[in-house]
């Protein structure tokens, strides 16, 4: 009777994938460190390159030289953006996460604009390539601090959650009651508007394109922008609380090499997210 070995927990990378994930993801070697150096240049000229382009006399005047530059830069993340599923063991799980769709909006947006025919798509068109502004947000994975915010965003994420649906209900309950003190004069002709209106006083920005009439709405108006104020501090409070916390605990750049998350303890063994070994 032959008995069956134990499947194995996981194939240990290749040298050439090991090699090319410490040299993409970790940015404590010399070559990772001049990979992100080139690559926060490429970024920071291709978004120079987007906002060039919409001014129109600049556009006329060089629009040959930025369309080739645009294609040199999305043919360059485009090779990142390959090398970064091919250098992780599991690509799907990357091309998932927040990090994957900002790289491949990076480099989706000017092929969508070749591919995509007739005239009446123009505008569309010019929609999407403006989308290529998104690069400036691959930008936040070389930012040492951006794991610190990144962690507070999460471990805040139910509690704002929470705050946020407070504050809606609470805007919709007086955008209504405005709707019936004004009595669907002086602006507030519906209650969405209405809403409008409490959002705008709440948040204390006060546009004044609305504003009540009446003795009992001022008063109300009133209330609203003192309650902004206090308001306001909410969200401010949870996350200086968590950034706080986060601050504490301190975390290495490292990525793991199989679902490439980051944000782990300096002596972490194992990838807290899928358990594959640092």
């Amino acid at each position: 009777m032959t008995t069956m070995k134990p499947e194995r927990a996981g194939k240990p990378p290749s040298p050439w994938r090991r090699k090319l994930h410490e040299v993409i993801f970790e940015a404590d070697t010399p070559a990772g460190k001049l990979f992100d150096v080139a690559l926060i240049f490429c970024i920071l000229c291709s978004v120079a390159v987007v906002m060039l382009e919409s001014i129109a006399a600049v556009r006329q005047e060089h629009g040959e030289l930025l369309r080739a530059l645009e294609w040199t830069f999305t043919i360059l993340f485009s090779i990142e953006y390959i090398l970064r599923l091919l250098s992780v063991g599991k690509p799907v799980r990357y091309a998932k996460s927040f990090f994957g769709v900002v790289d491949l909006l990076a480099v989706l947006p000017t092929y969508l604009s070749r591919i995509v025919p007739g005239s009446q798509f123009l505008i569309v068109i010019r929609g999407l390539r403006v989308l290529r502004i998104f690069r400036v947000l691959k930008l936040v994975q070389y930012v040492s601090e951006a794991g610190v915010l990144l962690q507070a965003l999460r471990a805040s994420r139910r509690k704002i959650t929470v705050f946020l649906f407070t504050v809606l209900t609470l805007v919709v309950i007086l955008g209504s009651m405005i709707y019936i003190i004004e009595d669907g004069n002086n602006g507030f002709t519906s209650i969405p508007r209405s809403i409008y209106w409490a959002i705008v006083t709440l948040t204390t920005v006060g546009y004044g394109d609305i504003s009540p009439q009446t003795a009992l709405g001022q008063a109300l108006a009133a209330l609203i922008m003192i309650l902004g104020y206090s308001i306001i501090a909410v969200p401010t409070g949870i996350m200086s609380l968590e950034i706080s916390r986060a601050s504490e605990r301190p975390v290495t750049t490292q990525a793991c090499p199989e679902c490439s998350a980051e944000g782990h303890d300096r002596d972490a063994k194992h990838c807290k997210y899928c358990g594959a070994k640092l």
